[in-house]
């Protein structure tokens, strides 16, 4: 069951990082076209922060699984972080009114989360693409 989950959380990490891709590019569209701020924005942050969950959730899983070594430590730091700059952006914009949502927040907490997840795999000595474990 360990090696499924190991799989499961080594797999999910191409479908978060395109969908923090897929947000960057729709807010990056919304901004340079200077769109009204649509559901489109928030449907496409919130699969991304949710995949990012998920992906901790896989993590937490396999930690207490029994599987830790030293560098995983920044490793997991780094994932939480990343999984906060995801969320902080739709929080924010879910209380502001419609008409002062904006594009630039998601685009900087999907580049910061990026970042961040790539930093996150580094600390493992993993490299972001790999097709390895």
């Amino acid at each position: 069951m360990v090696t499924g989950l190991l799989h499961a959380h080594s797999g999910l990490r191409y479908l978060v990082l395109l969908a923090g891709v897929v947000v960057v590019a729709y807010a990056l569209y919304g901004l340079i076209t200077d769109r009204p701020y649509d559901r489109g924005m928030r449907v496409t942050a919130a699969s991304f922060a949710g995949l990012l969950h998920l992906q901790v959730l896989l993590g937490f899983f396999l930690l207490v699984s029994g599987r830790f070594y030293p560098a995983l430590i920044g490793h997991i730091f780094l994932m939480l972080f990343a999984a906060v700059a995801a969320q902080v952006p739709l929080s924010v914009m879910r209380r502001r009114a419609p008409e002062e949502r904006r594009y630039a927040p998601h685009l900087v907490g999907a580049v910061v989360a990026l970042l961040l997840i790539w930093f996150g795999v580094l600390a493992i000595n993993r490299t972001l693409l790999g097709f390895g474990l």
